[in-house]
């Protein structure tokens, strides 16, 4: 069957939560290829939409600069993109009225609902979608064999690296930090970790099966 080579590529991420077979249940996110900021909308504006140079972005800061006025008064504004309104949080935990005062009250950011117009008009499934050939999520750190490999692949001079263990075990920066870390604890500890100048390096220890 021919592969699919147009639609929104997306990838699949394992929730915290198992499923009922013992795997972390998934969701599915876009792949994100590129990001435009507002200079590549004011280019693209001047460009294709008969705009002039700058336009757009002196529209955006202005529309910014009253928005915010407009939301610390306690406002709601509405815009095409959808309406925004202030959040609060109340401090500590209350279940009488009366003994709420203006100091157990917060700032808590913004509160944005999306307009139903601008949703729709900004629906990506027309193309349809494909998925990205990749492990799901960190879900290889669920399968002993796959990391005991990479363990291994990236063991070099008796000592191995983040870096080294990222490029076999396909895991991020973070997460192969964690994972390596994870099995320097507990009662029967694999690794043995130190700081060469900068850079961790984590050496096996014997009886090991990583050895």
């Amino acid at each position: 069957m021919p592969r699919k080579t147009d639609g929104i590529l997306f990838e699949l991420q394992p929730r915290p939560t198992k499923g009922e077979d013992g795997n972390p249940l998934l969701y599915a996110q876009p792949v994100i290829i590129r990001k435009y900021d507002m200079k590549d909308l004011d280019e693209f504006c001047a460009k294709y939409r008969h705009t002039s140079k700058g336009e757009i972005m002196r529209l955006f800061y202005l529309l910014e600069e009253v928005a915010t006025m407009w939301l610390r008064e306690g406002s709601r504004v509405e815009t095409p993109f959808g309406s925004f309104a202030p959040k609060l949080k109340l401090l500590g935990e209350h279940t009488d009225p009366t003994k709420v005062t203006s100091r157990d009250i917060m700032y808590g950011g913004i509160e944005f609902i999306p307009a139903k117009q601008f949703v729709n008009d900004a629906d990506c499934s027309r193309h349809g979608f494909r998925r990205k050939k990749s492990f799901v999520g960190n879900s290889q750190m669920y399968d002993p064999q796959a990391m005991d490999e990479a363990l291994r692949r990236s063991s070099h001079n008796g000592y191995i690296t983040i870096s080294a263990f990222m490029v076999f075990s396909h895991l991020k920066r973070k997460s192969a930090k964690a994972y390596l870390d994870s099995l320097c604890v507990g009662e029967t500890p694999r690794l043995r970790r130190y700081r060469e100048g900068r850079t961790l390096h984590y050496t096996v220890l014997k009886n090991t099966p990583t050895q």
